[in-house]
């Protein structure tokens, strides 16, 4: 299991949210190049980037940053999600170093979106769920749909998805704990790997997740509880690499 920063970026900025809220953000840096190598050094082996602006504008705002973290750092693989709604735009990031490409509303709003991508560039997407009460949410969290997590991800079982990003909304940014339960659900339920997103606070999130883990969650994303201190990078990879032994 990965232990995967998180790089939240809003108006050029390394920002968090609070449930998604753009107008509860806390800036924990200005330059998010620096942010990069910040949690590099820390020694971590991927970067889940958010372009924040772009999820609600439905295309890239904040992309040159995104590239010059990955000319930075062509070895490392990065996620990006946030605005990403045509194969034009997948294409620009993947040429510009990024390895993953996370397809959040349009996955909901357009399915056959996915399956399409996926066989555009194989091996290179992900898809984003984000839920409130298990309903997938969109448009930067904007909406909610009636459409449940589980029977979505139950969709994209065979088009080739990488990794789904799960994200439970009423705890992101929280510090509230990780929804176990959930995240073991879906990757139960919808046979493909997930990536635990939101509320990830300390490391009893992490010994809760450890149990579960061989269900198919094959990281987890953190953000705020590197920035403020709950949650060290380096002893959180140590602890997740210890569980393969």
């Amino acid at each position: 299991m990965l232990i995967i920063p998180a790089i939240d970026l809003k108006d050029g900025k390394c920002v968090r949210l609070r449930q998604g809220r753009m107008d509860d953000s806390t800036v924990f840096g200005g330059d998010p190049v620096d942010m990069a190598t910040r949690w590099v050094e820390a020694g971590a082996r991927r970067l889940h980037l958010v372009d924040l602006n772009g999820a609600f504008a439905g295309e890239p705002v904040n992309g040159e940053i995104v590239q010059a973290i990955a000319r930075k750092y062509p070895d490392l693989p990065i996620q990006i999600g946030g605005g990403i709604r045509t194969a034009e735009t997948i294409e620009a990031y993947l040429k510009a170093g990024v390895q993953w490409v996370i397809i959040g509303t349009k996955a909901v709003k357009e399915p056959e979106f996915v399956t399409e991508m996926c066989k555009r560039f194989p091996g290179h997407i992900i898809v984003g769920l984000d839920a409130k009460d298990g309903r997938v949410a969109t448009d930067g969290w904007a909406e909610v749909s009636e459409v449940m997590a589980t029977d979505l991800a139950k969709r994209f079982a065979n088009d080739g998805v990488e990794a789904i990003v799960y994200t439970d909304i009423n705890r992101d940014g929280m510090m509230q704990g990780v929804n176990v339960e959930a995240t073991a659900a879906l990757a139960e339920e919808g046979g493909i790997p997930v990536i635990a997103s939101g509320g990830v606070t300390n490391m009893d999130d992490l010994e809760r997740l450890a149990p579960v883990a061989s269900k198919g969650i094959i990281g987890a994303i953190t953000g705020r509880a590197i920035y403020e201190g709950t949650l060290d990078v380096a002893e959180a990879q140590a602890f997740c690499d210890s569980l393969k032994g």
